[in-house]
């Protein structure tokens, strides 16, 4: 089977797989499952237009860019701590410390303690997330900065280089496949983080307080529109990511089957 058979039946399953779903979703719909919670698709794109682009604009920028803030630094730190535990092995306990802190610790406990401390919803709401995407970035790129073949980083020390030629010449190529598909997985990861955020600081424009407003009035299909519009906003993030990263691979990949 060659690449172009293989993306293409990659491409059909997911096809049907998302088919299936909306079938499963209109039939829910249709027969009024879970009570009647739960819109047809129709009434969601119907909500959609009734809100107007407008209304998206203004509560789903803000989400959008505190969501971008939050997954750029949440990452970077990330990134930051990988490369230090390499160059300095005995921080790699404090990291990895850190690293599982910030995933077993529940947002919503953390959430308060942060609104004292800054004082600033928007803060709050970036910080929350930036540790959403933390612990899966900085596992994903450690893991890939120890990846190297043994040979490709006994050739640096061969010629003198030392940790951190390592790190610079031969790890960080190696890591890029591993820390990418980590940011593939943080993308959609942040967004959640600010909407949750957004639901706990109630800022004045955002997809949380949208959907809440929502809920309050019991405008069902306008709830399900928000949370539609979200994922679609998250997955529109995995999407750029994973172009980014096929192109990126490719490179490294070449990078270092030359290193070999």
């Amino acid at each position: 089977m060659n690449r172009l058979q293989f993306v293409g039946q990659w491409w059909g399953a997911g096809a049907v797989g998302i088919v299936c779903l909306i079938a499963l979703w209109w039939i829910g719909g249709a027969f009024e499952w879970f009570k009647g919670t739960i819109p047809t698709p129709v009434a969601v794109i119907r909500a959609i237009g009734q809100q107007g682009q407008g209304f998206y604009s203004t509560n789903f920028g803000s989400t959008v860019e505190l969501a971008l803030r939050g997954f750029i630094w949440g990452n970077l730190l990330a990134i930051a701590l990988a490369l230090l535990v390499i160059v300095v092995p005995l921080t790699e306990g404090l990291a990895t410390q850190l690293a599982i802190i910030s995933y077993c610790t529940p947002i919503i406990a953390v959430a308060p303690i942060i609104q004292v401390a800054f004082a600033e919803v928007q803060t709050m709401i970036v910080f929350l997330a930036a540790i959403s995407v933390f612990f899966t970035t900085m596992i994903g790129t450690l893991s890939g900065l120890r990846s190297p073949h043994r040979a490709s980083l006994d050739l640096v020390r061969v010629y003198g280089g030392g940790r951190l030629s390592q790190l610079l010449r031969v790890r960080i190529i190696a890591a890029l496949p591993n820390t990418l598909a980590a940011l593939k997985i943080a993308a959609p990861a942040a967004v959640l983080g600010a909407v949750l955020g957004e639901f706990l600081s109630m800022p004045e424009t955002g997809a949380g307080p949208a959907m809440i407003a929502a809920q309050q009035r019991g405008d069902i299909p306008a709830v399900w529109a928000i949370a539609l519009v979200a994922g679609l906003i998250a997955g529109a993030g995995y999407a750029i990511i994973s172009v980014v990263s096929t192109v990126v691979v490719r490179w490294s990949s070449g990078g270092m089957a030359v290193a070999r």
